[in-house]
């Protein structure tokens, strides 16, 4: 596979505070159908956390901070340990994916393998445990529940930072919705990156849509299984589409 377009998406530039993102251009369109991938899969596991933990995020974390506002001003049916042990889990697993980047992004297959693969595990891990009794969805152990998935989240949000590609953040869509409108030709722009855009809104709906149905129908030991199997196909994918090397 030819990596035009993509090849310096991951360029290290050192400084004295450490790795900065790379510079923004367009990626190949394997590995963007596999970070619009990613974002499904965000849609799908926060729709876990959120009807199947206790109205907990653990990938988008500007709605669980503000549920956090929430719970402590005393809002029913929030939790302000369970909405910190996320965002703890989260920060932990972000600081794994930034050294990761910081010691393996020259070696692209290996970085993007590597650290969808240890999220593959950490939501893998969850899943098993709650289908055996080990893990809750309520009670105490919920809220290791809850920081493994934040740190499983924090990876991929640490990765595609790293990657720093345009509208394809796979966590949130702000941005990605601002610049469809503001940038359309309705405000008088040109729609770029308008397929990009649209379709990275797409897949993190449908994914809240099946994740909200798996939880509600099928129970939140098969919902997270099922995110699991996301996460594993998306590593095949960066192991087999990515090329290994960054010239």
């Amino acid at each position: 596979m030819s990596d035009v377009g993509d090849r310096r998406l991951v360029q290290p530039r050192g400084s004295a505070s450490g790795v900065q993102p790379a510079p923004a251009v367009s990626p190949s369109p394997a590995l963007q159908a596999l970070l619009i991938a990613l974002t499904g899969a965000t849609g799908l596991i926060d729709a876990v956390s959120y009807l199947g933990v206790g109205h907990v995020f653990v990938a988008n974390m500007t709605g669980n901070v503000v549920l956090l506002g929430f719970a402590l001003s005393g809002a029913p049916g929030l939790s302000i340990a369970a909405s910190l042990a996320a965002v703890a889990g989260f920060l932990v697993g972000a600081c794994a994916g930034g050294r990761l980047a910081v010691a393996v992004s020259r070696r692209r297959r290996l970085w993007l393998s590597t650290g969808s693969a240890a999220q593959t595990v950490l939501v893998g891990a969850v899943a098993a445990a709650t289908i055996v009794g080990a893990l809750r969805p309520d009670g105490p152990s919920r809220l290791v529940l809850l920081a493994l998935l934040g740190m499983a989240m924090g990876l991929q949000n640490a990765t595609v930072r790293r990657l720093a590609i345009p509208d394809l953040t796979t966590t949130v869509l702000t941005q990605t919705l601002t610049g469809l409108a503001a940038e359309s030709s309705l405000a008088g722009g040109s729609n770029p990156r308008s397929v990009r855009r649209i379709g990275a809104v797409v897949a993190m709906l449908g994914g809240a849509l099946v994740g909200g149905a798996l939880t509600l129908h099928a129970g939140l030991p098969t919902a997270l299984t099922v995110t699991a199997v996301v996460f594993a196909l998306v590593t095949v994918g960066f192991a087999v589409v990515v090329p290994d090397t960054v010239r």
